[in-house]
């Protein structure tokens, strides 16, 4: 796929996922956490040149667009969507089936990846995602990109993805757009993702008990929606849903940023 395919690929994929009512998110129906869907925007149309640079690799895509995403939105926006999406545009750029070229990239990582998603890390939240404690992101890089997920995997669903091949796009997200109209396909990823997993972002900020609070609510909601009934009665439910996610300061970040990259890997298989 040619960078500019690519590039027009991911602004597309993150313009769909903001067009959904994603609850606790921020999204075009409602801003939140002190953020608006402006700040999204700008970050996309700054990170997609980076992530479609061609011939560039995994760690040098991840940075380049953290970078440029920081300075357009003057805040961290993307940085989970940069980590997933980074692999995948790699893969689409060799052409050949999106699943086995993605798992030649993850398995080729190197030192230099981490080194430059370190950094990137490091840009954008000082605290760290996705690395383990014993090797802190604000140090020089001693393991590979695919190492150090490893590491942070069992606590970060991100992490998670780079270890298994992104199973859970693989599995759970895309099955989820089969058949629906964009919008409730995306509504429906995205409530899948926050139902089935306790959500890194939340976690960290929170707690994993809060986490999981949230993942039952949501699977409560979920169960009851008919996501082929027309779009202003799922809307009601989710509606109720966000503002209350919102009240309580609760942003489920890593399930949107999933949702992102199942889009993402949609798109590139079309």
């Amino acid at each position: 796929m040619t960078p500019d395919r690519l590039a027009q690929a991911f602004l597309a994929t993150c313009r769909a996922e903001l067009d959904a009512l994603k609850p606790g998110n921020v999204h075009r129906f409602r801003p939140g956490h002190g953020m608006e869907i402006a700040h999204f925007e700008a970050a996309a149309v700054a990170a997609a040149p980076h992530i479609a640079a061609s011939g560039a690799g995994v760690g040098e895509r991840i940075e380049g667009a953290v970078e440029a995403s920081v300075a357009a939105a003057g805040l961290n926006t993307n940085l989970g969507i940069v980590l997933l999406c980074a692999p995948l545009a790699v893969a689409a750029e060799r052409g050949g089936p999106l699943h086995a070229r993605l798992g030649e990239v993850l398995d080729s990582l190197s030192v230099s990846d981490a080194e430059a998603a370190f950094r990137a890390i490091t840009h954008a939240n000082p605290g760290g995602i996705g690395a383990p404690s014993a090797h802190d992101v604000r140090e020089s890089a001693r393991i590979t990109l695919l190492e150090a997920m490893g590491e942070a995997a069992h606590r970060d669903r991100i992490a998670a993805q780079y270890v298994s091949g992104f199973a859970d796009i693989w599995s759970l997200g895309l099955p989820w757009l089969d058949g629906l109209p964009a919008r409730a396909g995306t509504e429906a990823v995205y409530m899948a993702f926050l139902a089935t997993f306790p959500d890194s972002h939340i976690a960290r900020k929170f707690g994993v008990e809060t986490a999981e609070r949230v993942r039952t609510e949501a699977a409560g909601i979920a169960a009851g929606i008919d996501w082929s009934a027309p779009e202003g009665q799922r809307h009601r439910v989710l509606d109720a849903f966000d503002l209350s996610l919102k009240d309580r300061g609760l942003n489920p970040g890593t399930s949107a940023d999933l949702t992102v990259a199942t889009l993402f890997a949609a798109t590139l298989l079309r």
